[in-house]
């Protein structure tokens, strides 16, 4: 039974029996027959097959909601017959953003494999509304968001805070204009724009430039939009990008300004200027993320003080 739930529940997922063949290594005549038993067994469909993409009958709904209730006491048992052998063993599911796992979790992971090297770490690396999801439906023990004034009922703790910058061309007229401004790249790892009296300056010095915009769903594209917002300036946006590394190099390339975050100056070079913008939006607090939902495991709370020793020594050292 536990092996037909999972059919149902990849089709509901993927949204068709086509994808969710694939993702189970099946064809798509035999899943669909495996999930046809199925229905035929309770007498009913599960699917509504005239909707794109498929859309859950009642029956479905019921179905799939008792599934991930088993799922999850199965889940929480391991966790808590892990938790009798004091971290000898064990799983932890970690979801995060392309920045936030190749530039934020990477020591702290470090770390705590070394320490605790029997459990196992599972790193889940996508958006952060659909982490948010995946926290929800239990697919991951704990993620990071930096939603202000959240309105959902998750477990919030503040543990790490990075300040935007604008990444200008150095060679650009704006660039030179405010150059006396600005930030070199070793300025900003000697962390001196996070100094008191750091020189901070008008978004509308630059609203000339020819912007890198990141796409939407990102939370950096939404702060980026509301300081043009609040300046009344309309950006010339001359690409869209996904990734704010990819937006980054582009910059530097000398294609346009760009918002980018401190934590991705890894190294000095001469091509670009940083600024720090006087807005609100300009600093950002991550929370970590828990479930009120879920047991919380021993790993969990590991690797949850672990992280908030870590960047809160960082944050007294600046």
């Amino acid at each position: 039974m536990d092996q037909e739930m999972k059919y149902v529940d990849a089709v509901y997922r993927c949204g068709s029996f086509s994808r969710a063949a694939q993702e189970l290594f099946l064809t798509q005549p035999a899943l669909s027959i495996a999930v046809a038993k199925t229905e035929a067994r309770l007498g009913m469909p599960l699917f509504d097959r005239t909707a794109k993409p498929l859309r859950l009958t009642a029956a479905g709904e019921l179905y799939l909601t008792k599934y991930r209730e088993i799922r999850n006491l199965e889940r929480e048992l391991e966790q808590q017959l892990n938790d009798l052998s004091s971290l000898r063993t064990g799983r932890l599911r970690i979801g995060g953003s392309h920045y936030f796992n190749s530039y934020v979790l990477p020591p702290v992971l470090a770390r705590f494999t070394e320490k605790y090297p029997g459990v196992r770490l599972e790193l889940t690396e996508t958006g952060a509304d659909r982490l948010l999801s995946l926290l929800y439906d239990q697919e991951i023990d704990l993620t990071f968001n930096c939603t202000e004034k959240p309105k959902d009922s998750f477990l919030r703790t503040p543990c790490f805070t990075d300040t935007l910058l604008l990444s200008v061309p150095r060679d650009s007229v704006a660039g030179q204009r405010m150059k006396d401004h600005a930030f070199t790249a070793r300025d900003i790892l000697e962390k001196r724009h996070r100094l008191p009296d750091a020189p901070e300056v008008s978004i509308e010095a630059f609203a000339d430039l020819p912007y890198l915009i990141l796409t939407p769903g990102n939370d950096l594209r939404r702060r980026s939009l509301a300081m043009f917002e609040e300046a009344g300036i309309q950006p010339r946006v001359r690409m869209q990008v996904s990734q704010l590394v990819t937006a980054r190099h582009l910059s530097a390339a000398g294609l346009g300004a760009a918002f980018i975050t401190d934590l991705l100056i890894t190294h000095p070079e001469e091509e670009t200027l940083f600024f720090r913008i006087s807005s609100p939006y300009s600093v950002r607090v991550f929370d970590l993320v828990l479930s009120d939902r879920q047991y919380v495991s021993h790993a969990m709370q590991a690797f949850s003080e672990m992280m908030l020793a870590y960047y809160s020594s960082r944050s007294r050292s600046t």
